[in-house]
């Protein structure tokens, strides 16, 4: 009695779809059996995402299809690489007119040159160098996932390149841990000497003596450099935060959420790279005597003067005997 009644109940589903499907025909009347599949946009319009049915415990492996995932590819393959290039090629041509019109900053003479003033410390240049040079394996493995297989691919071949991305991907993964804590030195270390004040207002409405020969007061660290910092801190925060995320994926957010972090980790991370070559430019090539900074932590007293007098006084006035200079340094007078 049961299979009889399972029976009739099929038949009369299979009478009342039949003229429906008869129905569906092509526009020059041939049947179209494709017109009553799966319609993706109706079952978006039902539901934002595609789910299926999965055995695993990992949930959200059941979303197969959802639209902002259409939107966050969009903007991978698309948008950033043209953002990416225009902030990093961008800044390079910057530089490199600014340097061609504009020269290498020159040391002043006088006569105090030749005798040191200790700039920075051991640890401090030690804070500084680690924090570098994991920025720069970071941006370079950074640009790869954006350009990689656009421009160095097709140099390397598929299985190189996959290689040294996958090496890549290692190195900014443990690399990104030093160069939070680096951050963190920074900001202990330096806080107290990049608070703003009226002094860098007038640095920068002066030029800060790169726009012309006139070389503005500063303490310890002039606006530019207070700008560096504080770029270096903020961004570093955010690039940690999110990149947490990333390393750790679904621990808090959905797949939205994950994706809004890569957004937010790669935006902030080329305009990171490029206001750090401008840092570098400046603490090279482009300032003579700059470099000796952090290389031995010394810098020529004469040009300390010319660029820091605010903060040499502070140094000749904390000895009785002239600025704290190096072992075997002799003080000026």
């Amino acid at each position: 009695m049961r299979r009889l009644t399972s029976l009739l109940l099929l038949a009369a589903t299979l009478a009342l779809t039949a003229p429906a499907v008869a129905q569906v025909r092509a526009p020059d009347g041939a049947p179209n059996p494709t017109a009553s599949s799966v319609n993706e946009e109706m079952l978006f319009k039902q539901d934002p995402k595609i789910h299926g049915r999965i055995s695993i415990p990992n949930a959200t492996a059941a979303n197969l299809i959802q639209p902002q995932g259409r939107e966050w590819r969009e903007f991978r393959e698309s948008w950033m690489p043209w953002i990416g290039g225009l902030a990093v090629l961008g800044m390079i041509a910057a530089l490199g007119l600014f340097y061609f019109t504009r020269g290498r900053i020159r040391l002043e003479h006088s006569e105090e040159s030749g005798k040191k003033i200790l700039r920075f410390n051991s640890f401090e240049r030690f804070s500084h160098w680690m924090t570098a040079s994991c920025f720069i394996v970071l941006s370079l493995s950074g640009l790869n996932y954006i350009f990689g297989k656009r421009l160095l691919m097709p140099l390397i071949g598929p299985e190189a390149f996959a290689t040294l991305a996958q090496y890549g991907k290692y190195a900014h993964i443990y690399l990104a841990w030093p160069f939070m804590l680096g951050v963190l030195f920074m900001l202990v270390l330096w806080v107290r000497d990049n608070i703003p004040g009226r002094i860098d207002w007038i640095w920068l409405k002066q030029g800060g003596g790169l726009l012309g020969d006139a070389h503005p007061s500063a303490g310890r660290f002039n606006a530019g450099q207070k700008m560096v910092f504080w770029m270096v801190v903020g961004f570093g925060l955010a690039m940690g935060a999110t990149g947490i995320m990333m390393i750790f994926p679904f621990a808090a957010t959905d797949i939205n959420g994950m994706q809004v972090m890569q957004v937010i980790h790669s935006l902030i991370g080329v305009v990171f790279i490029a206001g750090i070559l401008a840092h570098i430019y400046i603490g090279s090539l482009g300032m003579e005597g700059a470099y000796d900074a952090m290389g031995s932590g010394e810098v020529d007293l004469a040009w300390a003067k010319v660029h820091h007098d605010l903060w040499v006084k502070e140094q000749q006035a904390k000895t009785a005997s002239g600025p704290q200079l190096g072992r075997g340094q002799v003080p000026a007078e």
